[in-house]
């Protein structure tokens, strides 16, 4: 742990160039982070004193990809209000079932006729379903999306699927490493984590006042270890209920930001957010090996392909549920593309499970394609609903006049 701090500097200074270089493309910043991630790791080599392997500094700097998840769900929740999210909450739930069931099966068909065994299959539809509460998070803010009409479905979603998540990683954990798992152990968990998040909005919300109270504090810096505070023991609470810390951080987010404190927060906690969460991005690039990706580059192409098909057709159908418009439903359907962290974390436990090596390198190839379309294609969200909706609501104006045209016309005549 000597040179811990060269590496830390180090791993910064890549940030920045991969950062400069995105600003200079005019691209998304986040597939740079990622990519600059994979260009070391242990596979790179040592120059000197400069060790492009972060062997040594690989766990801290995954601590601080970590805290890079909470800061840019924090900030999410901030841009948002618990009390639209509540007043959403039945189309909400109904988005959620549509999201989670149209891809959760199109995964499930997709690893069968891929000819893999059971388990192998369950794990395949864990990767392809969730979605990457980072990156989501990230594109959102980015692109000022935040207090656009779909984005209450889109967060809404992502907290669907978290209660999703703890549900099928219980029932998963108990088919892969023990052979076997318990309905009534699923079923609290489930309940566990529902319970939490609505415990968490519906008390936030009415202790309003007294977080108004707490937070009258003159001092910036005690003002953000009141926060910090607040922010971490949340997070890390939520953890050991096995709901997701980065949905805790977004609770936390939405409460506070019914606070007349709010834009205070949000301004102090912006160099945190943009700091750590390219953090986050590089850490999960020193993940991928891009030397073990080959084997599964077609299987990989081929979830790309169903994944994007399922989530187009399930942010429309998520955004009609909701009486969004067209516009607002594909761009429910391209924000939330993006595999991340937890597609990871079901590969991962594929490999505990001492299941097919194939989803490792599966799962790494498929998050990074994800990554990078999925900040692109919400980019472009405008460009894309026009090639697909354009010319049908440009020849609608002329549909709808031609029964005047023809009473005029009959006027004319007559």
């Amino acid at each position: 742990m000597d040179h811990i701090v060269l590496e830390i500097g180090l791993a910064v200074v890549l940030i920045a160039v991969a950062g400069i270089l995105s600003a200079k493309l005019k691209f998304s910043v986040i597939p740079f982070y990622i990519l600059i991630g994979m260009a070391v790791g242990p596979h790179a080599p040592k120059i000197g004193v400069f060790d492009f392997r972060f062997i040594e500094s690989a766990p801290f700097i995954e601590f601080l990809g970590r805290l890079g998840v909470l800061f840019l769900l924090f900030y999410l929740g901030l841009e948002f209000s618990v009390g639209r999210l509540i007043k959403s909450g039945k189309s909400i739930a109904v988005g959620g079932t549509i999201y989670i069931a149209i891809n959760f099966t199109l995964g499930l068909l997709f690893a069968y006729f891929a000819g893999l065994p059971f388990k192998e299959i369950l794990v395949v539809a864990g990767i392809t379903t969730i979605s990457s509460s980072a990156i989501v998070a990230k594109v959102l803010v980015d692109l000022k999306r935040t207090a656009n009409s779909e984005t209450e479905m889109i967060l809404g979603i992502i907290m669907f699927e978290d209660v999703f998540l703890a549900v099928y990683i219980s029932i998963l954990s108990g088919l892969v490493l023990s052979g076997s798992t318990s309905f009534a152990g699923v079923a609290l968990s489930a309940l566990i984590a529902l319970g939490f998040m609505l415990a968490v909005l519906i008390i936030g919300r009415k202790a309003v006042p007294l977080l108004n109270k707490v937070l009258d504090i003159r001092s910036n810096e005690l003002f953000l270890l009141v926060i910090f505070g607040g922010l971490m023991v949340v997070a890390g609470f939520s953890e050991t209920i096995h709901v997701a810390e980065a949905i805790g951080a977004l609770l936390v987010g939405l409460v506070l930001a019914e606070t007349e404190h709010m834009k205070r927060i949000e301004h102090l906690i912006l160099p945190f957010r943009d700091f750590f969460g390219a953090m986050f991005f590089f850490s999960f690039g020193l993940t991928i090996d891009p030397t073990t990706l080959g084997g599964a580059v077609w299987l990989s192409l081929g979830a790309v392909v169903v994944t994007l098909i399922g989530n187009f057709v399930a942010g429309m159908l998520a955004g009609k549920s909701a009486g969004l418009s067209k516009k607002a439903s594909v761009n429910i359907g391209l924000t939330i593309v993006s595999r991340g962290e937890f597609s990871i974390v079901m590969a991962n436990l594929g490999k505990a499970g001492s299941l097919l090596p194939l989803l490792q390198p599966f799962a790494a190839l498929y998050v990074l394609i994800l990554a990078i379309l999925g900040p692109l294609l919400t980019k472009e969200s405008k460009t894309i609903y026009k090639l697909i909706y354009g010319r049908k609501e440009r020849l609608q104006p002329k549909d709808n006049a031609q029964p005047a045209d023809r009473v005029q016309s009959a006027e004319r005549e007559g």
